[in-house]
């Protein structure tokens, strides 16, 4: 199946099921600070549009509410996320990079973190 491409205010959404796990969409609406917290009608209809792309389903009704579980994972959603983003720099990761550095938020710890999970994916492979 492929991953839904999800809007800011669907991440948002489906932020606070990751964080906090089944929720009826008044307590996803809750989730939002007060101030520029987006109407309960605007939060339905997200949650309806994120059930329609199978990002989240219904797993029980208590009440007149139903309540809403994640169907994709945070991590499964920041891939698809990363994926589209670097079809914008024809899946080359060196512009990218280059900024990273530029700007201070790519840190020697990361690179020995990157250096690792290549080894082991290189020793992976040559399992296979």
């Amino acid at each position: 199946m492929a991953l839904p491409k999800l809007s800011n205010l669907e991440l948002q959404i489906m932020n606070a099921f990751w964080e906090h796990g089944a929720l009826a969409i008044r307590e996803v609406q809750e989730q939002f600070p007060l101030k520029g917290r987006p109407a309960y009608t605007t939060v339905q209809t997200m949650v309806n549009r994120l059930e329609a792309k199978g990002a989240l389903r219904r797993s029980r009704k208590t009440g007149n509410a139903h309540i809403f579980e994640a169907v994709i994972s945070r991590s499964a959603a920041q891939r698809r996320l990363i994926d589209d983003f670097l079809r914008l720099f024809d899946g080359r990761m060196q512009p990218v990079m280059a900024h990273l550095v530029e700007t201070g938020k790519l840190t020697l710890e990361d690179v020995h973190e990157a250096e690792k999970l290549l080894r082991e994916l290189a020793k992976k492979r040559k399992q296979v």
